[in-house]
């Protein structure tokens, strides 16, 4: 089996630490502002005005705005990927809704973004309306891995955002985060 770049034809590259210019990522975040306006108050069906070519199209073009906003710790940002009704599976869930998850997330947030960590995401993979990804972070001092987790996105596109998400996630040094951590994590409230 051939191995593959996975962001081959992505705006930026999230594989692994420095790999991405200041300069762009300030445009991946302007990008991650303007792509959560465009969602929709209804689910938009999937048919000839809008097919699954054009939502896997538009899912790649949204995935490095989604790793940017997660660096920076804009919370804000990531709030606006999902759809209120989103169903939220992981260890801690099931989540139904986007307040009922917001103050784990927020701690998920604070610790995988906080000063000193970078996260990567080293496998990404697309098809139509579903995202596979896994993700982990690492100690920029020590190298020592802090986090990690396996996600399943499905999102239908710009249009749609992500209304559901499956994320197994381990936390290997920090599983709550400090007051100080959770300050830095920007949110709507």
């Amino acid at each position: 089996m051939a191995r593959q770049n996975y962001y081959e034809g992505l705006s930026a590259d999230y594989s692994r630490p420095g790999l991405v210019e200041k300069d762009h990522q300030v445009k991946l975040i302007q990008q991650s502002e303007e792509i959560g306006n465009l969602q929709e108050a209804e689910l938009p069906a999937i048919g000839p005005d809008y097919t699954l070519e054009q939502i896997e199209a538009e899912n790649r073009e949204f995935w490095p705005t989604h790793c940017e906003a997660l660096r920076q710790g804009r919370g804000d940002l990531l709030t606006k990927e999902y759809r209120p009704d989103l169903v939220y599976h992981c260890q801690d869930g099931p989540y139904h809704g986007i307040k009922e998850q917001a103050q784990r997330e927020k701690h998920w947030w604070a610790i995988i973004a906080q000063p000193g960590v970078t996260m990567c995401w080293p496998i990404v993979q697309f098809w139509g309306e579903f995202t596979h990804f896994e993700w982990i972070c690492f100690d920029d001092a020590t190298h020592e891995q802090i986090a990690k987790g396996s996600v399943c996105w499905v999102r239908r596109g710009h249009r749609g955002g992500c209304y559901y998400k499956s994320e197994q996630l381990t936390f290997t040094r920090d599983v709550f985060a400090s007051d100080e951590l959770l300050k830095l994590i920007l949110t709507n409230t």
